[in-house]
């Protein structure tokens, strides 16, 4: 594994990033676009199931019944248009089902990944009985914001255990911090690893190497030995493979948390985390049903 493959992967993600900043910026006007679309599809849609029966019959409808049954169906809409916005919450609703059910199966089928020590830190708890695993970068905000939960989480629940899978997405300073982390864990195990990434994360300002490798001495590690270890191949390949792991989940964002059979976007708070947690114990997935 080169630096240029890294370079590429990283320049990659960078474009990735720029892509989703324009895409929030143009969102309103795109939908505007769909709406439009809608309204015009429903109407195309709308005359040919009321042309069928009759063009089933050898009766093409007339330039004239054509006319009609749009206008029908305008009247419809202008006098109802909420039935424009039900019909876009029931597309998105779709969406978001599809979405979920795509990532499930993913989770499945990446499961020893997910857990690989080459390309994760068990953080708390190895011997819990359910796994949080978190996909973070140092310099996210909502990340910093969900540490507290995490970290509440992991002291009530000591059957917890958590994965911190770094997936440095946010520019070069949140990869170089991972190289930082990552070489760290060759020297820090168990709660001094789980001490200096709380203390990584809740460091104010942007986080690149040489405050990753300040906070690593403070920490007690070896800073030569981990300038030494964040330049390996093997560094340079888990961070490698945790990108294209969260690709092929899906992952859009960080902090992205894996929790039994789903993917749980954002910091969405403890309660919901340790909700999900729970109806893994009871019934071996993230949402129980009935």
């Amino acid at each position: 594994m080169t630096g240029s493959t890294l370079a590429v992967a990283k320049g990659r993600r960078a474009r990735k990033d720029d892509d989703m900043a324009l895409f929030t910026l143009l969102r309103p006007a795109f939908a505007g676009l769909r709406r439009a679309g809608l309204v015009l599809g429903g109407l195309g849609l709308a005359v040919a199931l009321a042309a069928g029966p009759v063009q089933a019959q050898g009766q093409p409808l007339s330039p004239e019944q054509r006319k009609a049954v749009t206008d029908l169906i305008r009247e419809t809409l202008l006098k109802n248009p909420e039935l424009i916005q039900e019909a876009l919450v029931e597309l998105e609703r779709r969406n978001q089902v599809a979405q979920a059910e795509a990532q499930r199966s993913a989770v499945a089928s990446e499961k020893a990944n997910l857990v690989d020590p080459a390309t994760s830190i068990i953080a708390a708890n190895p011997q819990g009985d359910v796994t949080l695993i978190e996909f973070m970068d140092y310099n996210c905000g909502f990340c910093k914001r969900a540490l507290d939960d995490v970290r509440a989480l992991a002291k009530d629940d000591p059957k917890l255990r958590v994965v911190i899978k770094d997936f440095p997405i946010l520019g070069p300073d949140s990869v170089e911090a991972s190289r930082v982390a990552i070489a760290v864990k060759n020297q820090l195990q168990g709660q001094k690893y789980w001490d200096f990434h709380n203390k990584l994360m809740a460091t104010k300002g942007r986080i690149n190497g040489a405050k990753a490798l300040e906070i690593a001495k403070e920490a007690g590690a070896d800073v030569e030995r981990a300038r030494k270890d964040m330049d390996a191949p093997a560094t340079r390949a888990a961070i490698e493979s945790t990108v294209a792991l969260g690709d092929r989940l899906g992952l859009t964002g960080t902090p992205a948390f894996i929790i039994g059979d789903e993917v749980v976007f954002g910091a969405v708070g403890a309660a919901a985390l340790k909700e999900k947690i729970e109806a893994v114990r009871k019934c071996g997935k993230a949402t129980c049903s009935g």
